[in-house]
């Protein structure tokens, strides 16, 4: 997809697409998010995402990128997207606001669901220090409790994107050009083993090596990381070590939109041991945005 994008279009491209993995879409849910951001759609990079997990069993998710000069959160309390209770959730994008330097945001919500996380982008080439997040007010005190964890494997200068997830109550750290030991198998069997996690599979431990980065979830109800997850870009996600299923497949051999384009695929393991991946495609990407300066695998890589 290229050029604008008007909130009916995006309607018909997220209707069609959701189809695919057999997600009714709902005008009710899907367009009251279109028509609130609306003035962003036209210079947003928009992706959808699917995933196999159980959790995500019946979603689809649409994601797109907002300029600095909107304030994400504010919009969707406007627009009734989020409800004040006190949570420290609620607090976390005003306290980074206040304290670190920002280049852009996005959100995301499922068509399902409903709005679900504002992501946080601090400047290119400016990774954020997590020293400086931890001690952010509302920040979960699960970031101090395994703020060695990350310090330990040189990630303590390396956090570039920050997602809240409202609906959830979890915040993702998102690690991006970390070191290349992190990509290897007993590392990242390590990291799962100082995380109370089970080994993973052969087949994922084969992914991570392809990995760019990786993103750890933290929630204010637990000390532990809640998840962590891999992050592979690739134009061809059917050729990884990784377990898709027939929908995510037919999906991808199928969705309209972006098949030049590439794609991001996740491998995740949560604190309760499952294993799942997440597919993210998009109806419109932008050359020379950040997403394009991350490195990307062909297929020869990946054999």
């Amino acid at each position: 997809m290229s050029g604008t994008a008007q909130p009916a279009d995006l309607f018909a491209g997220v209707e069609e697409s959701a189809a695919l993995i057999d997600v009714s879409c709902s005008r009710e849910k899907v367009w009251p998010v279109l028509a609130a951001y609306e003035d962003a759609l036209p210079e947003a990079i928009i992706a959808f995402r699917v995933a196999t997990n159980s959790h995500h069993e019946g979603e689809f998710d649409c994601r797109f990128t907002l300029p600095r000069s909107i304030d994400p959160y504010l919009r969707a309390r406007a627009h009734g997207f989020i409800t004040e209770t006190g949570r420290p959730a609620e607090s976390l994008l005003a306290d980074i606001q206040r304290h670190c330097p920002i280049d852009s945001y996005g959100i995301d919500f499922g068509i399902v669901g409903g709005f679900r996380k504002i992501w946080v982008y601090f400047p290119g080439g400016s990774s954020q220090s997590l020293a400086k997040l931890r001690d952010l007010p509302s920040m979960p005190p699960s970031l101090t409790e395994n703020f060695a964890f990350f310090a330990d494997r040189g990630l303590a200068e390396k956090v570039d994107v920050v997602a809240i997830d409202y609906r959830g109550g979890t915040v993702n750290l998102y690690f991006t050009g970390f070191p290349d030991e992190l990509r290897r198998p007993s590392e990242v069997l390590a990291m799962h083993h100082a995380m109370g996690m089970p080994d993973p599979s052969e087949q994922m431990l084969r992914f991570c090596e392809k990995s760019f980065g990786f993103y750890a979830t933290l929630s204010w109800d637990s000390p532990r990381i809640e998840r962590i997850a891999f992050s592979v870009k690739t134009q061809d996600p059917l050729s990884l070590p990784a377990r898709l299923g027939p929908k995510i497949e037919h999906f991808v051999k199928n969705v309209a939109y972006g098949r030049d384009d590439p794609k991001m695929v996740y491998a995740a393991m949560t604190s309760s041991g499952e294993e799942y991946y997440k597919l993210q495609s998009y109806y419109r990407f932008r050359e020379r945005s950040r997403l394009d300066l991350m490195p990307s695998i062909d297929h020869a890589d990946v054999a």
